[in-house]
């Protein structure tokens, strides 16, 4: 009976992992919104990381997470490295490309809680009187991030993030 149990379990174990190695090689996580503001307006509030974290949703969750920025303080080479809470972890991203008022790439290397190298990809297309923010991210599943995603929705749980970080912008841009 033990016997029968434990190779149940080993089996159910091992198809997890073949599923989950049949998982994609990559994932993209996108949302969009639009504010009533023009790109000129909010280009500035994600081209410069100081600004960026006033609306960043990552930013909000630990007030106390120790913060560094380098580099210029707007555009290619600005970087802020950061160590907060376990919502939050501990990596640092870096602006790598800035068109002014349209799009701004970023590099996310995360460290903890989990490592991973992403790329993040802010566009501003006009929108009748707005303008069309969306905020992408994507990069490579590691076999770990495969086996959590069959258990967590992944695009659910940082499109979340994404939705709250854009309806974060929207409110401050409109106000101003």
């Amino acid at each position: 009976m033990i016997k029968t149990v434990l190779l149940v379990v080993v089996a159910a174990i091992a198809l997890l992992l073949i599923v989950a190695a049949t998982r994609p090689d990559t994932f993209r996580v996108e949302r969009s919104t639009t504010i009533a503001a023009p790109a000129e307006r909010l280009f500035p509030l994600i081209n410069d990381l100081r600004a960026f974290n006033t609306w960043n949703p990552y930013a909000r969750k630990d007030p106390a997470m120790k913060a560094e920025y380098s580099g210029p303080q707007a555009g290619p080479g600005a970087v802020f490295n950061f160590q907060g809470n376990k919502e939050v972890g501990k990596g640092r991203i870096s602006i790598t490309d800035s068109s002014a008022p349209s799009s701004v790439a970023m590099q996310l290397d995360m460290w903890e809680p989990f490592e991973g190298h992403n790329e993040v990809n802010f566009t501003l297309v006009p929108d009748g009187a707005g303008t069309r923010v969306t905020w992408a991210m994507h990069g490579p599943s590691a076999f770990i991030t495969k086996l959590m995603g069959l258990f967590f929705n992944m695009d659910q749980m940082i499109g979340k993030d994404f939705e709250a970080g854009l309806a974060n912008l929207k409110q401050l841009a409109e106000k101003a």
